[in-house]
């Protein structure tokens, strides 16, 4: 009885070593470097799955289409109705609440710096007493121009949903043709920057840093 129940056991560890082969110990160092790469390269490609999952887009809710369509509506009314400006509107949200919104106007003001995200966001900060915005949503009815992106961005906006895209309105604004000016060496660019009284200005920087209540925003 002991004996026929080894057989299977004994068979299959005939099995077993007969499929081995004695490696040399250079070429199992080798393999063994391989298969430690190909693990390590698995954990890498399952870290960044992991992390490119922690950084799903979020769900739009229901107050988030009625922030855009609120938007949307400004934007009308601004380049359509009252023609203020071009057809762009913003607003700023935070905890629910609207802040503000804004449409474009550049030509009632004179003031090619007043977009519908720069007026929102000034508003904005009036409102809440304070240079910035952590924690609000910008709800633009276009793709945000190169400023206004940096306005948003200088004013720790935590998130930006646009409706147009760049792409929409190409034919009419310099919104893309700015973005791709400013990737280009500052030599290539329209404007052509170029550096002069460097020293004179990192004098000032240096006044500056040694400040103890110097400006922090």
């Amino acid at each position: 009885m002991d004996t026929k129940d080894n057989e299977p056991q004994a068979s299959g560890l005939d099995a077993l070593f007969s499929s081995a082969r004695v490696v040399h110990r250079r070429h199992f160092l080798a393999a063994a470097a391989g298969t430690a790469a190909t693990g390590m390269l698995g954990g890498e490609a399952l870290a960044k799955s992991a992390k490119a999952d922690s950084r799903k887009k979020p769900v739009v809710t229901e107050q988030d289409r009625q922030h855009m369509a609120l938007a949307i509506s400004t934007m009308r009314q601004a380049g359509v109705v009252d023609k203020t400006g071009g057809p762009f509107g913003a607003v700023v949200v935070r905890d629910g609440e609207v802040l503000a919104a804004s449409g474009n106007s550049v030509l009632r003001d004179n003031d090619p710096s007043a977009h519908a995200e720069v007026n929102a966001i000034r508003m904005a900060c009036k409102k809440v007493g304070a240079p910035n915005l952590r924690g609000a949503t910008l709800f633009t009815s276009c793709e945000c121009c190169p400023m206004c992106y940096a306005t948003a961005y200088w004013a720790r906006i935590g998130k930006i949903y646009y409706a147009a895209a760049w792409t929409d309105y190409a034919d009419l604004f310099d919104d893309s043709n700015i973005s791709i000016d400013m990737k280009k060496p500052y030599a290539q660019r329209v404007l052509h920057p170029e550096q002069m009284m460097q020293a004179d200005a990192q004098k000032v920087w240096l006044e500056f840093r040694k400040m103890p209540d110097r400006a922090r925003y």
